[in-house]
């Protein structure tokens, strides 16, 4: 595979997260992110309107000269897959952010209850108890909307004890209850983990570290890359203030966005 950028999207700057994961694994390898901001939240919308989404950004994307396209959207990836690899063509390989993440726990997990927590859309999909299954149909997997924690990080209300009690309270759900790990099943949660290991603190309950899972399964598909420095790129779909601001939490630095509008 070239040193060609890899291209990352989700419905808004959380994939950040996913982002900032990669550019730890591959530290010389180019990224061009676009964060679909004028859209957000995909968990409100239609799959019709996800899938035209996804697909016109998978579009700008190979477009921007990406070789590798990253989902790193729950609800895109559990709605719009066949859609973004007809956009990419079946020269580009897609990878997204439910996929590696199945296959981890079907590898270190037997005969337990695995936990997801998401966005309302991702939730209602599915795709997670399918996939995971599909891996090891020993495994009980339980799912739960958390529809709350996405504003609230985004508002940047985390790490305080407004926020801790949102979590408990949200963990706390029977439908939860007598898990053996939690995946946080959208690219906002990371943000959120050290919270939600603090919720399980001496219960036994491993908090996967899902953005890290999704790096390791694009870095093992790829040739060492370059040892420059690249230039990343970041796009939006509509920018506000709020959203540069917010950018260093996601990405762990400070980061240029560029509008695009592809509608």
């Amino acid at each position: 595979m070239s040193h060609a950028p890899i291209g990352i999207f989700d419905s808004g700057i959380g994939g950040l997260t996913v982002a900032n994961a990669i550019h730890k694994r591959l530290p010389g390898q180019q990224l061009i992110y676009f964060g679909d901001t004028a859209h957000l939240p995909y968990g409100d919308k239609s799959p019709k309107a996800i899938r035209h989404y996804s697909r016109r950004i998978t579009q700008f994307l190979v477009e921007q000269g990406c070789q590798t396209i990253v989902v790193a959207c729950n609800t895109a990836a559990s709605i719009a897959r066949k859609e973004i690899a007809a956009a990419a063509g079946p020269e580009i390989p897609t990878f997204n952010v439910i996929d590696p993440v199945a296959e981890y726990v079907g590898q270190h997990f037997n005969n337990e209850a695995i936990g997801v927590i998401g966005t309302k859309g991702t939730i209602k999909t599915r795709a997670y108890p399918k996939v995971i299954q599909r891996h090891n149909p020993s495994l009980h997997v339980k799912t739960m909307a958390t529809p709350l924690l996405v504003p609230m990080i985004e508002e940047g209300f985390f790490n305080n004890n407004i926020s801790q009690t949102i979590i408990d309270n949200y963990l706390s759900n029977r439908f939860l209850s007598k898990i053996s790990a939690l995946i946080l099943g959208c690219t906002h949660y990371p943000l959120i983990r050290e919270q939600v290991e603090r919720y399980y603190k001496g219960k036994n309950v491993a908090v996967l570290d899902t953005a890290s899972i999704v790096a390791e399964s694009v870095a093992g598909s790829m040739k060492s890359n370059a040892d420059t420095p690249p230039t990343h790129r970041f796009f939006v779909s509509d920018f506000t203030k709020s959203f540069q601001n917010s950018t260093r939490l996601f990405f762990g630095e400070k980061i240029q966005l560029e509008v695009a509008d592809l509608w």
